[in-house]
């Protein structure tokens, strides 16, 4: 495993380096959040974004995507996570594409990757039912009916939910509550009668809604593969999605470091820089070094699941428990570095701390993770 991009990684980090620090700075989620926008996100950024591929990276060449794979899908998310770009890359092409392409029926894949790819159709995965991660912990219940399914129950923090073209819901067909087997995907369209969504803004403005399943009737054509046995197909969509968080988180944590940089090199007492001082120098330092040791587990998840590695599973926990610690420790120091500005709205390094709170519980927390590695290790 490489820990240096190659050249076609480099290339995909230029674009994005030039994209979103020009076409959505901070200021732009700011934008988004003062006025209210009832989408979110701007879907003309959206269109630009999947006109660079960005939309269809982890989309097979066969619908419209490039398959370049999570190492590129990584390298777009860290740069997306230095601007806190609002956007559905996460739940639409780092989630919910994936899914489909692992689930999908030949004839689902045909209608719905290529619209994803071309940035024409936005995808909400509704997995959650509790505060905090617990993903084949689902009491949301698929009973089998003449002619298909009736689902019922509710979901929450669902990424996009209210302005998804798509929503699939992962729903128990068999089995007790907290089984991993079991379990099933379904496609619905938002206007699918009993269905309610409701829009829940988080603190740091992403998208997310609640959504409620009373009684929606579906055919069995909604059923992306075999009912009882997503949980594997899904697991593998998570990790991928859980590494790709991760590597949002690095390029959040790296701009609030640099960020934080500049400032010390700026702001003077008794007539120095404070970062002459040496127990800031200290704090800055240890930063630094959290940063670094969570590029390399990012890179090592994100390489695992292109190689289809035996130790992805645990290799995508690694990254994202070290991604929420250093990103606790480098948005909670950047703030009381700033000192008193750092605690006012008309700072953008509060934007940080902000997104970095949602994305550590994204997917599960550190401490989610960690019992999860250790399980898997055996420990």
């Amino acid at each position: 495993m490489s820990l240096v991009l190659r050249e076609e990684e480099r290339l995909l980090k230029h674009a994005a380096q030039a994209f979103f620090p020009a076409r959505a700075p901070v200021k732009a989620l700011r934008v988004l959040r003062d006025t209210h926008d009832g989408s979110g996100f701007d879907r003309a950024l959206w269109r630009d974004m999947a006109e660079l591929g960005w939309a269809g990276i982890l989309v097979p060449e066969a619908h419209g995507g490039s398959a370049f794979g999570y190492r590129g899908m990584g390298v777009v998310l860290e740069e997306a996570g230095r601007s806190l770009c609002a956007s559905p890359l996460v739940g639409t092409a780092l989630l919910g594409a994936p899914l489909i392409a692992e689930l999908g029926s030949a004839s689902q894949q045909a209608a719905i990757l290529p619209a994803v790819a071309a940035g024409d159709c936005v995808l909400a995965v509704a997995l959650e039912e509790t505060p905090r991660h617990a993903p084949h912990q689902i009491a949301t219940a698929a009973e089998r009916v003449a002619g298909g399914y009736r689902l019922r129950g509710h979901k929450t923090f669902v990424l996009d939910a209210h302005v998804a073209d798509r929503l699939l819901v992962v729903a128990r067909t068999h089995g007790a509550t907290d089984a991993a087997d079991g379990l099933a995907v379904f496609l619905l369209a938002p206007a699918t009668p009993g269905l309610a969504i409701t829009r829940t803004p988080m603190v740091d403005s992403r998208n997310a809604a609640e959504l409620v399943l009373d009684d929606v009737k579906l055919s069995d054509e909604a059923l992306l593969g075999t009912a009882n046995a997503a949980w594997p197909a899904l697991e593998r969509c998570l990790d991928g999605a859980r590494a790709g968080l991760a590597a949002e988180m690095l390029g959040t944590g790296l701009e609030a470091f640099e960020r934080t940089l500049a400032y010390l090199k700026l702001r003077q007492q008794f007539g120095v820089p404070i970062g002459s001082f040496q127990a800031l120098k200290h704090r800055a330092a240890l930063m630094y070094c959290e940063l670094e040791l969570t590029r390399s587990c990012v890179i090592a998840a994100l390489h695992a699941l292109d190689e289809a590695g035996t130790d992805s599973a645990e290799l995508a926990s690694l990254a994202k428990a070290k991604a929420c610690d250093m990103l606790e420790l480098v948005t909670n120091e950047a703030v009381q570095l700033h000192g008193g500005i750092g605690m006012t709205d008309l700072e953008e390094i509060g934007f940080f701390l902000k997104r970095a709170r949602v994305q550590q519980m994204t997917f599960g927390d550190a401490e989610f993770h960690r019992a999860r590695y250790a399980r898997r290790r055996g420990w």
